[in-house]
């Protein structure tokens, strides 16, 4: 049993209390729920009180000279970030793409003729599993260094049995051996295999009679994604796979109207997806349908950013009542990156959302977009202790300062993970 922590003195809490329920939609994703002047008390692994700092150190007198002390003066107290959608398992890189689109070449132009996808799919396959594990274990590690605590990890760079059930398998030791949490979702949907990108049919029966049976049989994914795209899987063929998915009790979230507009948004709608992703594209009735059925719009600034693209319309989102969520969607080729605090910057500077429902969005929202808001997104008594101290005095600095990392202390499952910006 692990000793008590206290943090103490934090100049603000952001609690996001009483969202754990559900996600915040419209103007509650406003609402941090600020504590000025807070501490709090950790127990095993849980967050136990809330409170000032007189009120904890009287009620908790006979446990003080045991606990570990964090001080929090002059710093701000969040939850644990959460990043609802990675790719962090994957062998390869990309950059000779980088200078390609900088020339004048789309990602699409790049994906067709061998590129994109199917080049870190090759990377992939040719990557062993120890080696995977290895490099992915590394980027976990920067995640936390940036504050995050929970990730969601995608298969779909294997596109035959045997190499995703390999990233799914190293997902799965990654989240038994890393203090990170990570949760897993298959994605063999991810493209078709250039050797059958004249019969996308026979694929989709493989991932459907294949795939998603042995997945579900050794129990390496909670939830079931495809890339619901022109050129990729029509809405018809989306909809047979998360169909399939869900008879073995795969969760449906799908990509989504990422380049064009192509019913992503009413299909995940009509299936009950958890989220649906992207979303660049997606029509106004598709976001009043996901509205509606309370899918979750995980966006993904940093991937426009990356492909020089205009971003989703979060404000438009968040004002006709979808609950929005921020991820890196950190992979090889369309956003090669860790830092969901940058991200946070460009929510605010490229979708129109505030400071406050940028916090929403990488905490809470964040959570339930993977089904873990129960758990993590909030500091609320009873939830799990992950927590973030940044180095600054209230949160508006963490949008007002872009580009910048202000992680100083994570605590996961009540345990110290990073001090003073530097893994522990």
């Amino acid at each position: 049993m692990s000793k008590p922590l206290f943090i103490r003195n934090a100049n603000q809490i952001l609690t996001f209390q009483g969202s754990s329920q559900a996600p915040l939609t419209k103007e509650k994703m406003g609402k941090p729920y600020v504590i000025e002047g807070g501490s709090v008390w950790v127990e095993d692994g849980k967050i136990q009180d809330i409170g000032s700092d007189e009120e904890l150190a009287g009620r908790y007198r006979e446990k003080l000279t045991e606990a570990e002390e964090i001080d929090a003066t002059g710093k701000v107290l969040s939850p644990g970030l959460v990043d609802p959608h990675t790719h962090v398992v994957y062998g390869g890189s990309r950059e000779e793409e980088f200078q390609m689109r900088l020339n004048g070449k789309s990602y699409m132009e790049i994906m067709n003729a061998g590129g994109g996808i199917h080049a870190t799919t090759r990377a992939t396959q040719d990557t062993d599993e120890e080696q995977l594990y290895e490099e992915s274990k590394s980027r976990l590690d920067q995640f936390f260094l940036h504050g995050v605590t929970t990730v969601e990890a995608k298969s779909g760079y294997g596109l035959s049995l045997e190499h995703e059930l390999k990233q799914l398998r190293v997902a799965k030791r990654l989240n038994e051996d890393h203090a990170m949490d990570v949760v897993s979702t298959f994605m063999g949907a991810h493209a078709v295999p250039m050797d059958l990108k004249e019969t996308p049919e026979v694929f989709v029966d493989h991932v459907i009679n294949e795939m998603i049976p042995e997945v579900a049989k050794e129990e390496l994914a909670e939830f079931n994604d495809v890339f619901c795209e022109k050129g990729v899987f029509t809405p018809e063929q989306s909809r047979r796979i998360l169909e399939a998915g869900k008879e073995y009790g795969l969760k449906p979230k799908i990509h989504a109207d990422e380049i064009e507009p192509y019913a992503g948004a009413e299909l995940a709608a009509e299936v009950g997806a958890v989220s649906a992703d992207h979303l660049l594209k997606a029509s106004d009735e598709g976001v009043k349908r996901m509205a509606e059925q309370g899918v979750v719009g995980v966006l993904l600034p940093g991937t426009a950013f990356f492909l020089m693209a205009e971003s989703a319309n979060g404000r438009k989102m968040i004002d006709q009542g979808v609950p929005v969520a921020l991820a890196t969607d950190c992979n090889p080729g369309s956003s090669p990156t860790v830092s969901q605090p940058f991200i946070m910057n460009l929510g605010a500077l490229k979708m129109g959302m505030t400071m406050e429902e940028v916090l929403s969005a990488v905490t809470i929202n964040a959570a339930h977009a993977i089904n873990r808001g129960q758990e993590v997104g909030s500091i609320e008594k009873g939830k799990q202790a992950d927590l973030v101290l940044f180095d600054v005095p209230n949160y508006m600095k963490l949008q007002y300062h872009y580009g910048m990392n202000h992680t100083h202390t994570v605590v996961k499952n009540g345990k110290v993970v990073v001090e003073g910006g530097q893994i522990v």
